[in-house]
């Protein structure tokens, strides 16, 4: 059969991937599966505007929705039918994607009320994991792991507060983004515990999932909790990221075939040219407590209690109305002692983060058996979210990525970053996936041309990526520079525009840099160097290093050796 991945046009795809569906016969992904004619048509209007000139980044990419973020025109259920409404806007994040060319397929099913890690709790069926189905999918985002994982979907939307964008993705083989708390607007979404809940992205490759969440970040007027990215975001990591593991004690709650695969992932880390070092992460894992534990429990109640409070006939999954009920029980005092626990949690965290770049970390801790998980439904979520709990607690960023475990189940490990650091935990998935680099904010920062010393491999490169500046390119110069060699220590050029014809195109390297990155460096340039703008031979336009004409008219020209490393070269032949 021809899959959707490889029909050769929209609608096509559409109607394969509703073959798909069929072909699967696995109805308790889907609460809502749109009419197949209502997509096609969809995708014949997509195919006329991309005929018609229109640049659309996910032209004709499916995906599907998990059941508590709102898409226009259909239900939204959280995973309870009592509880749904038929919304008439879009959340942000789905109303982005839709504007990119993207098509909903479907709702998915869920823990009810987003509350578990198992995809067990749900009237609307248990979710099976999508390569081994005698094991749980994971959640809450089951439906939208599962839809990934057996290929109906190109990618699929989950919310995250404790590992549910991550645990689905491990379980099902998939790549999983969450991202730093408030850069996907959470307006249009049912809370869990709003102040830790984001919007999160699972799909079969990382430059995919990369993608997907690109056209979703963004500030949002509605959404009180949307962030952007800061002044100083770094935009990569480190060719040689220094990525801190657990220290093996803390590894003793992984199963047997887990912790085999962990090492893999780390052995991977290195492979791929990490420092990869040994690090406490016990404050972390005692924060992960404050969430189920402590009075933060509270914002639970908070999201959807009222409704189970008042509604004791409805269709409640009884270990999730527990829960629900159970959050009422804290005080208030309770609740602003934990507070102060979370900021004091906080503060430890950046000091870890002060000597690392990233965490690898994994996802869960083992992938269970549908039956275990009926016969013990608390103690064995609780376990999953052992490395995943604190991350939103604590406002980090992470990625999760597959990795092969032992047979009959499936592993992951994810990469921890601090807020703001989703680039640098995208970057460090990537290299243990074996992945291309992929880019979340492509048009952040600032366009910067070197052409000497801050090249790779030579000795200014360092300056780069202290912060977190990323290589795009290789670039040429228009024809109107000379390049000097300066008298400086250690030695670098200067170039100097010239009239059209009279110089040389002089090869250097792009990146981009963050604002307050390019502000740092530009404070600490010493004399004669100077930063301003120029058009490459390309046509970009970037900021570029130059020199004063005095300078140069005490330097040595060196243009006719073609560029700095050529000049090297023949100086030390």
């Amino acid at each position: 059969m021809t899959t959707m991945f490889d029909a050769p046009t929209l609608t096509e795809r559409v109607r394969s991937a509703f073959a798909r569906v069929r072909e699967c016969d696995r109805p308790e992904v889907w609460i809502h599966l749109r009419p197949e004619s209502d997509v096609v048509a969809e995708a014949a209007r997509i195919a006329a505007r991309v005929e018609a000139g229109a640049q659309l980044p996910l032209a004709g990419k499916l995906f599907a929705v998990k059941d508590n973020i709102d898409v226009a025109g259909l239900p939204t259920t959280a995973g309870c039918p009592e509880f749904g409404y038929t919304p008439q806007v879009s959340s942000p994040a789905v109303a982005r994607l839709l504007d990119a060319g993207a098509l909903v397929l479907g709702k998915t099913n869920l823990d009810q009320f987003a509350t578990g890690l198992v995809g067990t709790r749900s009237p609307y069926g248990i979710v099976r994991a999508a390569r081994y189905p005698d094991r749980v999918s994971g959640g809450s985002s089951s439906g939208s792991g599962v839809a990934v994982g057996l290929g109906l979907v190109d990618f699929a939307l989950g919310t995250d507060t404790a590992g549910s964008g991550r645990v689905p993705a491990a379980f099902n083989g998939v790549v999983g983004i969450k991202p730093t708390l408030g850069l996907v607007p959470t307006s249009g979404v049912v809370p869990a515990c709003a102040d830790f809940d984001c919007v999160t992205v699972m799909a079969p490759t990382v430059d995919l999932a990369a993608l997907a969440m690109s056209v979703m970040i963004g500030p949002d007027a509605r959404d009180p909790r949307s962030r952007t990215w800061p002044s100083d975001v770094p935009l990569s990591a480190p060719r040689r990221p220094r990525v801190g593991v657990p220290l093996d004690a803390q590894l003793d709650v992984l199963s047997d075939g887990y912790r085999a695969g962990f090492a893999t992932a780390a052995r991977r880390a290195r492979e791929a040219g990490a420092d990869v070092v040994p690090v406490d992460i016990d404050s972390l894992l005692a924060a992960a407590r404050l969430l189920y534990d402590g009075a933060l429990v509270a914002e639970r109640f908070d999201a959807v209690g009222d409704f189970v409070v008042a509604n004791p006939d409805a269709t409640l999954d009884p270990t999730v109305a527990a829960i629900v009920r159970g959050a009422a029980e804290p005080r208030a005092h309770e609740f602003v002692r934990d507070t102060g626990l979370l900021v004091a949690a906080r503060h430890r965290a950046a000091a870890l983060f002060s000597d690392v770049d990233a965490l690898l970390l994994p996802t869960t801790t083992e992938h269970p058996l549908v039956e275990d998980v009926l016969a013990d439904p608390v103690e064995i979520n609780r376990r999953l979210g052992t490395f995943t709990n604190f991350c939103n607690l604590l406002d980090l960023s992470s990625v999760a990525v597959p990795v092969d475990g032992a047979p009959g189940e499936s592993f992951g490990v994810m990469t921890v970053a601090p807020a703001f650091g989703d680039q640098v935990a995208l970057d460090v998935a990537a290299r243990i996936a074996g992945s291309a680099p992929a880019v979340l904010a492509p048009d952040a920062g600032v366009p910067l041309a070197v052409f000497g010393a801050h090249l790779r491999d030579q000795p200014l490169h360092h300056q780069l990526e202290a912060l977190g500046a990323r290589f795009e390119r290789p670039v040429t110069t228009t024809d109107d520079y000379l390049m000097v060699r300066l008298d400086s220590v250690p030695p670098k050029p200067g170039l100097v525009r010239v009239a059209h014809g009279v110089g040389r195109s002089l090869p250097g390297e792009l990146y981009r840099i963050s604002p307050a990155g390019l502000g740092s460096f530009l404070a600490a340039l010493p004399s004669p160097m100077a930063l301003t703008e120029m058009t490459l031979a390309d046509g970009t336009r970037a900021v570029g290093f130059t020199c004063t004409p005095a300078a140069a008219a005490h330097g040595v020209d060196i243009t006719a050796f073609g560029g700095w490393r050529a000049y090297l070269a023949g100086a030390s032949a």
